[in-house]
């Protein structure tokens, strides 16, 4: 499949506007239950692009729309903000890392795409660039916070694959507006069972909210699914790795930390996996 440099680019953005998620999470929702994120990040951006779009699923897109919704959202933001707040940064962005991986077993087996050993290495050197940028001798490892981010991975590799199976016949505004809704919805119960009450949110948590839901779901996830539908799976899922590259450069320029040597390889990696994920795509 020919890859487009736009789409590549307008896909890759998606990526890199996640990868200050543990940045907001940590400085800006101290207090919030990982649940009670998630729910907040996708419900009223999904509410609201609804509102926008004014169409509902038709036919079989309710049910698929419900399926999307927990694996892409529910079930993968809940996963991802478990991971981050039981375990170090490094840590989870390296579990997390697994997903390109994931895809590329996913789409074989799902979408018949074949297995090609450029894409499996560049998922793999991916990995290993990662776990140089963002792992310390000292990371704990938390065995909960290790499955859950094994399950987030796992869950958005398998949504995102089918995603791409059943290519929905509207936007991917609309389509994204239908998962975010769907997430938010099904969150909504656990929020209400485990969490009871919210906090009162302070203006900085206001602030927080809103990167994460306007910006890190509501636009990100249009760009996403829309580059989903126009590029091969190995060449989409492999622009993941900008997450924890952004992460690390993030910490860098306003957390203080420094970039030593290993990490300053494990740029190198992350951008030559990706690279090689788009000559196996080509």
């Amino acid at each position: 499949m020919k890859t487009n440099s736009s789409d590549l680019a307008s896909t890759a953005l998606a990526p890199v506007v996640w990868g200050s998620t543990y940045l907001v999470t940590t400085q800006f929702l101290q207090g919030f239950s990982p649940i009670s994120v998630a729910m907040l990040r996708a419900l009223p951006a999904g509410l609201i692009l609804l509102a926008i779009v004014r169409e509902l699923p038709r036919g079989d897109w309710w049910w698929r729309s419900l399926v999307l919704g927990a694996l892409n959202i529910a079930i993968f933001l809940s996963m991802l903000f478990v991971a981050a707040y039981r375990l170090p940064g490094g840590v989870a962005g390296t579990v997390l890392a697994a997903q390109p991986l994931i895809v590329v077993f996913l789409a074989s087996f799902i979408l018949s795409s074949p297995l090609r050993p450029l894409a499996i290495a560049g998922a793999i050197i991916g990995m290993g660039g990662v776990a140089l940028l963002v792992l310390t001798p000292n990371a704990a490892l938390d065995p909960i916070g290790i499955a859950a981010g094994l399950a987030g991975a796992t869950s958005m590799a398998l949504g995102g694959t089918l995603a791409r199976k059943w290519q929905p016949p509207v936007s991917p505004l609309t389509f994204t507006s239908w998962q975010l809704t769907a997430g938010g919805l099904l969150l909504l119960p656990a929020v209400i069972v485990f969490d009871h009450t919210i906090p009162i949110p302070t203006v900085a948590n206001l602030l927080g909210l809103v990167w994460l839901g306007l910006i890190g779901a509501a636009l990100t996830y249009v760009l996403w699914f829309r580059g989903l539908g126009r590029l091969a799976p190995s060449a989409a899922s492999s622009l993941l790795f900008f997450s924890p590259l952004t992460a690390v450069l993030l910490g860098w320029a306003f957390l203080g930390q420094t970039l030593t040597a290993p990490q300053i390889a494990g740029i190198g990696l992350v951008i030559g996996s990706i690279w090689l994920s788009q000559r196996a795509s080509a």
